[in-house]
């Protein structure tokens, strides 16, 4: 499939169709360290010091972290350099402990679900993978991942750029571009600042829009920049409950609330995704004080809601950690089978019990707020009366 045909000419006219900047990034920035993540080795792939922007921003990331090993693999490309380890869960956790900078030359692509109602959006990869330790990840077992399971900033972001400008320019309408499939969209953006080159570019744009997903809580970056309400950032939440549970080394919730809050008084249109719903003892009660405090504090334009969806794979890092006998496992096994999609789900009307209950409460508090469901089955959406909303979840505009 060619990601990338010829663009369309949006350089002149007003300023909502100027062509927007492809700077790699802003020069002028100087990383901080973000909480959470703190490498014990660095590597430095093809690429990292193809310019002076970038081998300025490989040295100051560098600086933050003296204690970390630092070595040079500028021949390889940056999912194939051996972290020394062949047990999975050792080679995860090490992944998780080393920051990989290199390159990304097909950064910019299309989502190609079937079997459930996702709508297949674009997005894009400044970065790969995530230094948080849900033990519920997806990500942990895609086959990309469980080879090269590093932390990685892909420096090319000017060339992620142009990319996403011909795909938009060729599409010729409003169109959104999601960071947060394939990583957490601003766990990193400390060490790189890249949020203030996407968002003015996003922000001039005459089609492409940002949507953007992320447990982070740091959102300093943010806050001064003109946004025009083309970036709309979401946040990943749980109850207390569950993240005691299930999240290690994660902002807590308290935190991520105080953060949507920041950025809805800015101006940015915030969302949530509550996923993957975990029905731990006592569920109804948890979610629903939860859902009180959320949306007592922030002003949301859309709440998406999903359950666990994962392939067989990510479960066994699940077990890994949590033993077997955990939440999720159990209800998984309970379902006995996969979805047609593939994925693992909890049995159709286990779900549709949740999302019923978790609805209810959400139109008592907030009667006009638009509800998704993240990769669910047709026949779930029409039982609920949601078939309206079917395609119409977080990761679109």
């Amino acid at each position: 499939m060619d990601l990338l045909p010829g663009m369309n000419d949006c350089s002149q006219g007003t300023d909502a169709q100027r062509r927007p900047s492809h700077a790699a990034s802003d020069p002028r920035y100087r990383p901080r360290r973000p909480v959470f993540f703190n490498p014990s080795q660095i590597m430095l792939s093809k690429g990292s010091f193809a310019d002076s922007q970038r081998r300025e921003l490989v040295d100051a990331v560098c600086a933050l972290y003296p204690h970390a090993k630092v070595s040079e693999h500028l021949d390889l490309p940056h999912n194939r350099i051996d972290l020394g380890a062949r047990d999975p869960m050792t080679l995860h956790y090490r992944g998780k402990g080393t920051l990989v900078f290199g390159e990304h030359r097909s950064a910019v692509r299309v989502s190609q679900e079937r079997g459930n109602t996702c709508p297949n959006y674009w997005h894009f990869s400044p970065y790969g993978f995530c230094p948080y330790d849900c033990s519920y990840c997806y990500l942990a077992a895609t086959p990309g991942v469980r080879f090269s399971p590093s932390v990685k900033i892909f420096l090319n972001l000017g060339e992620i750029l142009k990319d996403i400008d011909r795909v938009a320019s060729r599409i010729g309408e409003p169109t959104a571009f999601y960071l947060g499939k394939l990583q957490d969209g601003l766990a990193l953006d400390p060490l790189t600042g890249y949020s203030r080159t996407l968002i003015p570019f996003f922000a001039e744009h005459a089609y492409a829009r940002q949507t953007l997903l992320t447990k982070a809580i740091d959102v300093e970056n943010l806050l001064d920049l003109g946004h025009r309400g083309h970036t709309v950032l979401s946040w990943s939440l749980n109850p207390t409950e569950v993240c005691a549970e299930f999240e290690a080394n994660t902002p807590p919730l308290s935190a991520r609330i105080k953060a949507m809050q920041q950025c809805s008084e800015a101006g940015y249109p915030v969302r949530a995704v509550i996923m993957p719903i975990i029905p731990v003892p006592g569920w109804r009660e948890v979610y629903t004080r939860f859902l009180h405090e959320l949306l007592a504090q922030v002003r949301l334009a859309r709440i998406t809601l999903g359950g666990i969806c994962s392939y067989g794979g990510a479960l066994s890092f699940t077990e890994a950690k949590l033993g077997v006998d955990n939440t999720v496992s159990l209800f998984l096994r309970k379902a006995g089978h996969r979805c047609p999609d593939g994925r693992n789900r909890y049995e159709p009307a286990q779900r549709i019990g949740i999302y019923r209950h978790l609805t209810t409460a959400i139109r008592r508090l907030r009667s006009d707020l638009p509800i998704g469901l993240c990769l669910e089955e047709p026949a779930v959406f029409e039982e609920l009366g949601l078939t309206k909303s079917a395609g119409r979840c977080n990761c679109v505009l």
